[in-house]
């Protein structure tokens, strides 16, 4: 969800040759990065904006970070269950624009993550990438395209625009997919109209909107071999330029999309003390697209079963997802324990499964977890 924000130091300093202060996950301080006093020139969220589509796909430079986040649980046609997600970033380097003929020159640089899980055998993948804006990375309007290097999506809709559907590819060695990715509701504006806030603080505060479940039909390929697939997927879109607030080491992101058509997002922002922040938040969609915005106490997150990874971090991986508004009462599991981003960032990310307490099914979804 904002784990952009930590790799942003990271790029910067290999970049800028920025200093680094103390780490957390990638060598890079998290409150640092995302709360304290904006870069100097941008802009930050903090008040609530008119939000248009579909120019609101498109980049929004004069803010410092930026990404376009998509996550999906898909099935072959024998039914064998497979999740992915793919990110792409863009950091703003300087809020001013770049004066130099050199095609190297920019002010911004772009990162993406790409990963599949096949459920079955617990194998899980992952890789990213990094590029300056310019040639090898950016995001064009007409036609509508976000790439880096070959991985691209790109706007299929009969105005050359940002319109849906979109056609997403991405390949690595040993894995690739190839989507086209539908809408079956509306853009949906996280928190106060789309301002979600992180923090107490005006600024600790990111524009925020999902579009909660595309209808995704293509292929598949993991090592030899190349399936037909269908399923759901989720689009975030965030952009900010300085979000957290001092204190919060990490959080934990949860996208939910259960069979009875609702669709659910909940985030806790964890702090040094291990309580949740108060601006811990969510949104509920119905079924016909109705949002409704959701309040720290209107849910609870409980971890029950940890997994390790092999440097030593336990990351939860079984939950206890409670929202009485929904009347859910659910467990939430990982449906393989070791979908760890072993990246710049080191985070986990993966496929859920959302069961009842007597572990009937309730759906799909994927889980975010980082400052562990």
């Amino acid at each position: 969800m904002w784990r952009w924000l930590v790799l942003w130091v990271a790029c910067a300093a290999i970049i800028a040759g920025c200093e680094r202060s103390p780490s957390l996950d990638s060598g890079v301080a998290l409150d640092s990065v995302l709360g304290g006093a904006a870069d100097s020139g941008f802009t930050r969220a903090d008040a609530p904006r008119r939000f248009e589509f579909p120019d609101d796909h498109n980049v929004h430079p004069e803010f410092r970070n930026e990404w376009w986040y998509i996550t999906g649980n898909l099935r072959s046609e024998d039914g064998r269950p497979f999740g992915y997600q793919i990110t792409f970033f863009r950091a703003g380097l300087s809020a001013e624009p770049t004066v130099s003929a050199s095609p190297w020159s920019t002010n911004a640089f772009w990162m993406a993550h790409f990963a599949i899980t096949d459920v079955d055998s617990g194998d899980h993948r992952h890789v990213s990438r990094f590029a300056r804006d310019g040639a090898l990375a950016g995001q064009s309007q007409q036609p509508f395209s976000v790439w880096l290097d070959d991985w691209r999506l790109t706007g299929m809709g009969d105005g050359n625009g940002a319109e849906f559907p979109w056609q997403l590819d991405a390949r690595a060695e040993g894995f690739e997919i190839s989507l086209m990715l539908s809408p079956v509701k509306p853009m949906v504006l996280n928190g106060d109209a789309g301002l979600s806030h992180k923090g107490g603080d005006l600024g600790n505060a990111s524009y925020y909107y999902s579009a909660t479940r595309l209808e995704s039909t293509g292929r598949l390929a993991v090592g030899k071999e190349s399936l037909a697939v269908t399923g759901l997927s989720w689009l975030d879109r965030e952009w900010s330029t300085s979000a957290l607030a001092a204190g919060t080491v990490g959080w934990d992101w949860f996208s939910l999309q259960l069979d009875s058509g609702h669709d659910l997002m909940l985030y806790q922002l964890r702090q040094e003390d291990g309580s949740a922040h108060p601006a811990s938040a969510g949104t509920l969609v119905a079924p016909n697209g109705t949002a409704i915005h959701l309040q720290q106490s209107d849910f609870t997150l409980e971890p029950v079963r940890t997994w390790s990874a092999p440097d030593g971090r336990r990351y939860p991986v079984r939950w206890r997802v409670a929202v009485p508004q929904l009347a859910l009462d659910a467990v939430v599991d990982a449906q393989v324990d070791a979908q760890w981003m072993n990246t710049v960032v080191v985070y986990w990310e993966g496929t859920v499964s959302v069961r009842d307490a007597g572990g009937r099914e309730l759906g799909l979804g994927y889980l975010e977890m980082t400052g562990y």
